[in-house]
């Protein structure tokens, strides 16, 4: 033991004494740069470590971005996972309920601002690029809290502790909420112009993305300046944290029509004919900006192995998430214009019987093809197999049996597919329906360790043109129609002019159809004033719930033998309608995030 502490004690003398000649001698060598480190001045000349920084900055843009459990929460789906995570069809919305409030983001961004501006020698155009892709991201950002907030402060420069012991400085109060969003449109118009290395990139900001960006967050803007105001008792903080003045919406909306129109006639974009391809092929002339997936760099998605249907899945640890909801399959409306109710029943009440499996869901919106999986559909070239059982005539009625997937019966004819549906079951639809948006019908999207690579979309053409659709409307341009029926003749297969005039409910149809599973409907209900009247608690109300529709093969000898009927059903998994108060129009803010700055205010109801 002596012997080893004497060793140890000899080393440490003998790098004592090294250090200290060295110190005395040459004191150049202790101050020589880290060959493990990057100082400033060679970050912010070398465009490939810049890239580097802003590839971490727009993988850090905040969304629910292929969030399967998110997709479950309102009212376009249901969750058909592990029963782990069945409180998801027991959800109420919290007061955190998509609470964002990322000052750590902003203070990093900031600060490459400033650092940019500092210690670059690169060319006035290559700083002007970098500098607009990180304002665009920071206007982003402050768009994705001021959507779930209302008004934040609005920080643009790092924020410095003095060590005086007063931290006041750092204390920076909420912007009223339309401050907010007139810094992100001041934001845009100072920028917009300077991308002019990323003309053409979908996956950085150029002038269109940050168009679209105007787009998106003005019509926001404009809807909460006319639908709050229109409530019997307007939200707002008296301080103007929260609440728009009604007398800006046609303000908001104008600039919202302006970007929406400068985009479409730019001809950079166009609309895919082929609406699932929107979100797999990504050469698609739709889409204006995407968060890329890559087997090659490593950055892959769960999504398609979350979802698939359950018969082609490739994985056996689980599948079938999201088990989209009959009310969203019904606002898909037939090419002939009429409403989208399936006609399960005639007009007496007697189930009504189809020839087909998929007779019943004939000539609708061909988004509806795109969007889901339904009973007779096809995926990855194969039938998907969904019958819930066999309907048996009893002399008034059908008596309707069901078993464990894939059985059959005595006679060998199958009983329940491989599919389901199945009522109170995981890891299959228990609706009826599948999800087909964002599925990829890569085999190798649904295996770990390959995984998706398809992309997700934050903008894309067809919203632009729903923007715009709603903006003209709320302005009493004529020209408001022109842009839905753009988008319902090429996504949706309808005519031309399929529609003659619009409605807000139309507007809003149009919306959740094209839109849906996109992370859009939740802010749209927020924004038009009506979530909490849709999603209002009501067990009774079919708006807060989720419905399924099971097909059953008939199995007698009534003259119908081997048709189908189909049957409302409520899944019992499914357990509480969606509730959504009034203290949910705002999240609330993190006690921790008031206890350290007292000139916040709480927002309302909470």
């Amino acid at each position: 033991m002596k012997t080893k502490i004497f060793t140890k004690i000899n080393l440490l003398l003998a790098l004592v004494a090294i250090i200290t000649f060295v110190s005395c001698n040459d004191d150049a060598w202790l101050e020589r740069q880290p060959k493990n480190r990057i100082n400033d001045e060679q970050l912010w000349d070398d465009p490939g470590l810049i890239l580097s920084l802003l590839s971490n900055y727009y993988d850090r843009v905040p969304g629910d971005v292929f969030n399967t459990q998110a997709d479950c929460q309102i009212d376009d789906a249901m969750w058909s996972g592990h029963n782990d995570a069945n409180w998801l069809n027991d959800f109420q919305f919290g007061d955190d309920y998509g609470r964002y409030w990322d000052y750590g983001f902003i203070r990093d961004i900031n600060l490459a601002i400033e650092n940019l501006e500092q210690y670059s020698t690169l060319s006035e155009l290559e700083i002007n690029q970098y500098n607009a892709e990180l304002r665009f991201i920071r206007a982003l950002v402050y768009f994705n809290m001021v959507k779930r907030m209302g008004g934040v402060p609005i920080v643009t420069q790092q924020l410095i502790y003095d060590g005086s012991g007063d931290v006041s400085s750092l204390q920076v109060p909420r912007a009223t909420e339309e401050e907010v969003y007139d810094f992100i449109y001041n934001e845009i118009q100072d920028i917009k112009d300077n991308f002019l290395e990323t003309e053409d990139s979908k996956t950085r900001g150029n002038k269109y993305i940050a168009l679209a960006l105007q787009s998106r967050a003005m019509l926001y803007a404009g809807s909460l300046a006319k639908y709050n105001n229109s409530m019997s008792s307007p939200i707002t903080l008296p301080g103007g944290e929260v609440g728009i003045s009604a007398s800006r919406a046609n303000e908001y909306y104008q600039k919202s029509l302006d970007a929406s129109k400068e985009i479409i006639e730019s001809g950079k974009y166009s609309l895919d004919d082929d609406f699932y391809d929107v979100f797999m092929d990504k050469s698609s002339p739709e889409v204006i900006f995407a968060k890329d997936y890559s087997r090659d760099a490593e950055k892959l998605n769960y999504f398609t192995y979350d979802n698939v249907v359950r018969s082609l899945r490739t994985d056996i640890e689980g599948s079938s998430m999201v088990s989209p909801s009959l009310g969203l399959v019904e606002s898909f409306d037939y090419l002939n214009g009429n409403e989208g109710t399936l006609a399960d029943k005639d007009a007496s009440g007697n189930y009504k019987v189809y020839s087909s499996i998929d007779g019943i869901f004939a000539n609708k919106d061909k988004r509806l093809y795109a969007t889901v999986v339904y009973p007779g559909s096809q995926f990855r070239s194969q039938n998907v197999d969904i019958q819930a059982g066999i309907a048996v005539w009893n002399g008034s009625d059908y008596d309707l049996s069901t078993g464990g997937l894939g059985s059959t019966q005595d006679d060998g004819d199958k009983l329940t597919g491989l599919d389901g549906p199945q009522n109170d079951a995981q890891f299959v639809s228990n609706t009826g329906f599948y999800l087909r948006k964002f599925v990829s019908e890569d085999p190798d999207a649904g295996i770990r360790p390959t995984l998706g690579e398809n992309w997700w979309t934050w903008f894309r053409l067809g919203e632009i043109y729903l923007n715009a659709a709603e903006a003209a409307f709320e302005l009493g341009d004529a020209n408001a129609v022109s842009y839905i029926n753009k988008v319902r003749q090429v996504h949706g297969g309808f005519s031309a002019n399929s529609l003659s005039s619009l409605s807000n409910d139309i507007i809003r149809k149009e919306r959740r159809v094209e839109l849906a599973f996109e992370d859009q409907r939740y802010f749209d209900m927020k924004r038009w004033r009506i979530a909490d009247q849709v999603w209002d608690g009501d067990q009774a109300n079919p708006n807060a719930m989720v419905e399924g529709l099971y097909p059953y093969r008939i199995s007698s000898n009534d003259g119908n033998n081997g048709k189908y009927i189909f049957v409302r059903t409520a899944p019992i998994r499914f357990r509480q309608a969606r509730f959504f108060r009034m203290g949910n129009y705002y999240s609330s803010i993190d006690q921790g995030v008031l206890n350290n700055n007292p000139k916040l205010v709480k927002n309302p109801f909470h």
